[in-house]
């Protein structure tokens, strides 16, 4: 991990974009004491709203700034994230270029579709740099059999390799690449329309609305995942299970960005429907998600975290209304419970949300160290420390945030 604070990156990008840091001050709308302290050293971090403000203003994605990993924990001597980013950009299917024929035969189409179930459960446990090393070849084998296959199977093996390309855009989009995120995910739509299925096309925008997310694209991914909720509505009555489903994932979509926005009013609007959508639903596993009430009262905690002025304690009141045990995958597990360590912690419970934070990295070890909230938290913590912590210390350490001394 690179050796350089928040403040010394912070500095870099302003001076290489020739701006005074009374204008970076004017630009963000952050104190030009705040600033003048980060670059200096003198603070080692901020709240996650000020370094979200600051990475806007110099163009560039808060995970850079906070000096985010880019890599696997693991190197896969069959992948990795280079590997998978090749079979993203597939220079195979461009037009007018020359390609090899394939090296050997793909598998058949039932073997392949196992293949992609086995991936997503890697990504939903966690298991990035495993997943890192099996996805590259599930694409290009899963393009070989998508040509290859006829009849009955086709609309099945093309969504099967657009639930694949999710899986590309959400591990690029966790390890810091959303440029090779948004390829992912176009070709994700483009599988789901050969595939003929709507809500598979639903997903994907739901995917897409994360990767604008992450890039700080916060208007663009509330429209694209309110639109496509209004175009995907079911009906009142009749009704599917993966129709409410979808939908109300394009609605907790949309909410999250809406809150960094501030318009809190539209997220908690957002929230309701999505609650009703999963009351109609019940809990359901399809396009590779799940989906339930519990998912949404999840999200009704990150909301509440939101935007320039969170409210930590409606967030703890609301996640005492989360029952853990009905939460099926084990990353979201993971992330509320960053949320609610992000909670404690801002309503000064500095060992409650250490304790939290610890019990995650427990669970999660090589999740939690992609997270820029974990990282932001751990680092005002260390900052506001009153008397040596040897555990916050040793947290910090592992996630490549220990502050220069």
């Amino acid at each position: 991990m690179s050796d350089k604070t928040i403040g010394d990156r912070l500095g870099e990008l302003r001076r290489y974009l020739d701006v005074t840091q009374e204008g970076l001050a004017e630009r963000s709308g952050v104190h030009v004491d705040t600033i003048r302290k980060l670059e200096q050293n003198i603070r080692q971090s901020a709240r996650l709203s000020t370094l979200r403000a600051l990475a806007r203003a110099l163009d560039t994605e808060l995970d850079r700034l906070l000096g985010q990993p880019t890599v696997t924990t693991e190197l896969p001597d069959d992948g990795g994230l280079i590997a998978l980013r090749d079979a993203i950009q597939d220079i195979s299917v461009l037009p007018g270029v020359p390609a090899d024929g394939l090296d050997e035969e793909p598998p058949s189409a039932e073997v392949w579709m196992n293949q992609v179930r086995a991936a997503t459960s890697l990504y939903w446990k966690g298991r990035y740099s495993r997943l890192a090393g099996s996805l590259p070849l599930v694409l290009r084998d899963g393009r070989a059999v998508a040509r290859e296959t006829t009849g009955s199977l086709v609309e099945q093996v093309w969504k099967q390799l657009a639930l694949a390309y999710q899986l590309a855009a959400s591990l690029t989009t966790q390890a810091g690449h959303p440029d090779w995120a948004f390829e992912a995910v176009a070709k994700q739509l483009d599988a789901a329309q050969r595939a003929s299925d709507p809500l598979m096309e639903g997903m994907g925008v739901s995917t897409l609305s994360w990767v604008l997310l992450r890039q700080g694209r916060w208007e663009e991914a509330q429209l694209v995942a309110e639109r496509k909720a209004d175009a995907l509505e079911p009906p009142m009555r009749g009704g599917t299970s993966a129709q409410y489903a979808v939908y109300g994932n394009l609605l907790v979509a949309a909410a999250t960005p809406a809150a960094r926005r501030d318009r809190k009013d539209d997220a908690d609007q957002f929230l309701n429907f999505a609650e009703a959508a999963a009351v109609r639903s019940g809990p359901v596993r399809v396009y590779g998600t799940a989906f339930s009430p519990v998912d949404v009262k999840t999200q009704i905690v990150n909301v509440a975290l939101a935007g320039n002025e969170p409210d930590p304690a409606k967030a703890l009141e609301a996640a005492a209304d989360v029952r853990h045990e009905l939460i099926r995958r084990p990353v979201h597990l993971a992330a509320h419970r960053l949320d609610v360590a992000q909670a404690r912690y801002q309503t000064g419970d500095d060992e409650g949300a250490l304790e939290t934070l610890l019990e995650v990295e427990a669970d999660q070890p090589e999740w939690i160290r992609y997270q820029a909230l974990a990282r932001a938290t751990v680092l005002e913590m260390r900052e506001e420390e009153q008397r040596r912590n040897t555990r916050l210390r040793g947290l910090a350490a592992r996630l490549g945030v220990e502050p220069a001394l």
